[in-house]
């Protein structure tokens, strides 16, 4: 049961997480045609309005009015009419942030106010600056387990509130100190309902217990240590059933009751002690409990939450919100049993900490203050009461790392007077409009300090023309705004002098047998009123049929714009959908355009044959320049070669120049071409001026090879020697192996001989019996 309430509790707070999770959505490239300017400014940040009431020619929708503002400048709209309303970031309040909590009025949060004027899907971006002073007081509540396997614990904590303070006053002078105790309901099953158990649930009769309780606030937070640890040493140790506790319960009701514990504008912890797990949501079933906690304050006159046995436990994510209002950062002092459910816990609860508890908490003082220390180097940065429609990201600025476009602004690792800053993104939906101002907090968990942001929607053109009952609209039936009538019922067209009731003449709407308006509007009293997009006196230019490309129009407007169905390319742009740049620049190399190996079209290289990558420098199977260059090298210096008898003619524009074997500059071998020839070996260097070929060329060395040849002869003989040397001992060595293998068989043979009786003589000796004695 417990584990499925948790997980429960889990499963709630990761949805209403998720939901408050910004989701982006792309904005708009392109601006539709509208029917007035408020709604073409809601259509798009980058659309935008020409207020020109001569802007629109015949048969032209007034929608056409709507565009980006690049456009409506191409088509003729100048700059005192075209209407494109910019959102405002003003910073109301930003009051410096203090070094020291010893002023009198400590800012650690800048700026304070801050008003945006934003259009539907603009955003705006405002920077936001966290330093937390040094010395910043400090409330800790010291929430303990008091069922009977705490017992040890108890008897410690007494002793430690001098101890708890002292290690506290390292960082601040201002320190205030409170207690509070829980156990579980007083309902089976947690608790036995026996009377005797009731007034006694030792587990021995011998020994003394307090009866059970659910929550007991024992001391509001003060800085009296006598106090605190007398209040703390007239408590007792009781008892429950069940392992898990009503822990949950007392951390609300320690949260939400702000006056009865005495909770200041400060730095607030609550350090939660205890050896066991805990009861969460839907526990409470086990005794007929089902009502939901209300998440509000029910402290009795002594301290005690006597509407335990009427609400539920709380769920993480109800405990975690409530938290999290309250600016209180848990300090979980648990022990190594159960320090891996409250590390889940933790992960759940924003601002929290786990520390492991000695089985006698002898080591509490360490380990509040070590946890301090962890939750003060973070820096959470948050929105609150986000409405509906509005979005937000945070760009991350920390000392050591940053990070762009997160859900909320976090840093580790922050030191006391250390400066994080954070830039936060604001956009909002069209639903602004409906909804109108709206306003959020921004606020650092654990920090009481907040930033006010006040948005205004940016909805309306303020185009200066307003006029009622104008003379312009058929001399005032309508009224005028933004260069567009606003016609009465009855009437319609530009300047309203189109009755409805009047029966159209199509007749004036055609040329010759095509259909009214070309099919492409509708005749209003004998002119056309054309569709979106469509132009002209009959409707006969249609600016939406051009070529398009990644399902733009003509490219995009940064590359041209349709006109009668023709892409009318901008300056630089060519082609039918105006793709092709005439630009060189990705064409270009030191070698000149495409190396010198192709031509550029719409900024890329089309390469020669051979030639290839992006500008035409690679090409495996041409010549290398020395290749290229080295029959002309020859045939000028010694008139051999492939192109001896055309040398004139092929090589008109190189200039060879003989140097001796001695000149210096042979010495250095890089930038020298060798090339072999029938009889020789050419040496040479190439530099290009211009149209001219310089070539070095090296006397020619004729080698003599008499010497070759000798020396390859003797080398012959002499290698031929040796082969036979070295086979006639190999011979001879193997030769006499074999001759002492043969000499040690035959000796072995002959000692077989004398040792086998089969080879031994046949004679027998026979005793004469007459010549014995």
């Amino acid at each position: 049961m417990k584990f499925v309430a948790l997980v429960s509790s889990f499963v709630l707070l990761h949805v209403s997480w998720t939901s408050g999770k910004t989701e982006q959505k792309p904005q708009k490239d392109i601006c539709e045609p509208t029917a007035s300017c408020a709604e073409c400014i809601m259509y798009s940040p980058i659309c935008a309005w020409c207020s020109d009431k001569n802007f629109t020619k015949g048969g032209e929708s007034e929608g056409s009015r709507c565009a980006t503002a690049l456009e409506l400048q191409q088509r003729g709209c100048d700059s005192e009419h075209l209407i494109q309303p910019k959102g405002v970031v003003n910073i109301i309040k930003d009051t410096p942030l203090s070094d020291s909590a010893d002023q009198e009025v400590v800012t650690q949060l800048a700026p304070q106010s801050v008003h945006l004027k934003l259009r539907p899907e603009e955003k705006k971006k405002f920077r936001v600056k966290f330093k937390r002073a040094e010395g910043y007081p400090i409330d800790l509540y010291y929430l303990m387990d008091l069922s009977y396997s705490m017992k040890d614990d108890l008897e410690n904590v007494k002793k430690l509130g001098s101890d708890i303070q002292r290690a506290l006053n390292e960082v601040t002078k201002s320190v205030r100190i409170g207690f509070g105790s829980f156990v579980d309901k007083t309902v089976l099953p947690y608790v036995s309902t026996m009377k005797s158990k009731l007034q006694n649930p030792c587990p021995s009769r011998t020994e003394r217990c307090q009866p059970p309780f659910s929550y007991r606030h024992v001391l509001d937070l003060t800085s009296n240590l006598t106090l605190f640890e007398m209040r703390v040493s007239a408590e007792n140790i009781s008892g429950n059933l069940d392992s898990p506790e009503g822990g949950l319960d007392a951390m609300l009701q320690a949260a939400v009751c702000t006056d009865r514990i005495g909770w200041r504008n400060v730095t607030r912890l609550l350090v939660f002690a205890s050896d066991d797990v805990f009861h969460t949501a839907g526990d409470g079933k086990l005794a007929g409990i089902y009502l939901p906690t209300d998440g509000h304050c029910h402290l009795n006159e002594n301290g005690e939450y006597d509407h335990s046995n009427i609400y539920d436990y709380p769920s993480v994510g109800h405990l975690a919100h409530v938290l999290s209002s309250a600016n209180i950062q848990p300090i979980f002092a648990v022990t190594n049993d159960v320090i891996s459910t409250y590390e889940e816990l933790s992960k759940l609860i924003p601002k929290s900490v786990v520390g492991e508890l000695t089985k006698d908490s002898s080591n509490v003082v360490n380990l509040i203050s070590e946890a301090y220390n962890n939750l003060s180097s973070t820096v959470n940065l948050e929105r609150s009461n986000l409405p509906k429609g509005i979005n937000i990201l945070f760009d991350s600025h920390c000392p050591d790392s940053s990070s762009k476009g997160q859900p909320t602004g976090q840093c580790s690792g922050v030191k006391i007077n250390q400066a994080v800053e954070f830039d936060v993104t604001v956009w909002a939906n069209r639903r602004i409009c409906q909804d109108g101002a709206q306003s959020f907090k921004l606020r650092v968990l654990g920090f009481n300090e907040e930033l006010n942001v006040h948005i205004e929607p940016l909805c309306d053109c303020n185009c200066g023309d307003n006029e009622e009952f104008s003379s312009y609209c058929n001399e005032g039936l309508g009224n005028y705004s933004c260069g567009v009538c606003s016609c009465p019922d009855g009437y319609r067209g530009k300047q309203c002098k189109c009755q409805q009731e009047k029966q159209d003449s199509e007749s004036d709407c055609r040329v010759g047998d095509s259909l009214p308006c070309n099919g492409r509007g509708r005749c209003e009293c004998g002119r056309c009123a054309c569709n979106m997009g469509v132009r002209g006196e009959f409707c006969d230019c249609d600016d939406n049929g051009c070529e398009k490309h990644d399902g733009q129009v003509c490219g995009g407007i940064s590359r041209g714009i349709c006109d009668c169905g023709k892409c009318k390319c901008l300056a630089n742009y060519t082609g039918d959908d105006c793709t092709c740049s005439l630009d060189t620049s990705a064409c270009m190399t030191s070698e000149g355009i495409c190396s010198g190996h192709g031509r550029c079209v719409c900024n890329k290289c089309i390469c020669e044959e051979g030639y290839h990558n992006k500008v035409c420098k690679e090409c495996p199977q041409c010549p290398t320049p020395c290749q290229k260059h080295s029959h002309c090298a020859e045939c000028k210096a010694f008139g051999t070669g492939p192109l001896s008898s055309t040398c004139s003619a092929k090589c008109e524009n190189v200039n060879v120049t003989m140097v001796k074997a001695s000149d210096s500059r042979l010495k250095d071998r890089e930038g020298w071409c060798q090339e072999k020839k029938e009889d020789s070996l050419i040496t040479f260097h190439i530099t290009e001026d211009g149209k001219m070929v310089h070539i070095l060329v090296k006397e020619k060395e004729v080698v003599d090879q008499t010497h070759l040849i000798i020396g390859l002869v003797l080398g012959t003989a002499m290698i031929g020697l040796l082969i036979i040397v070295a086979y006639r001992v190999a011979v001879e060595v193997i030769d006499r192996q074999e001759y002492k293998r043969f000499q040690k068989a035959r000796n072995e043979e002959r000692w077989n001989e004398s040792n086998n009786p089969l080879f031994k003589s046949a004679t027998t000796t026979v005793m004469n019996p007459n010549f014995q004695d």
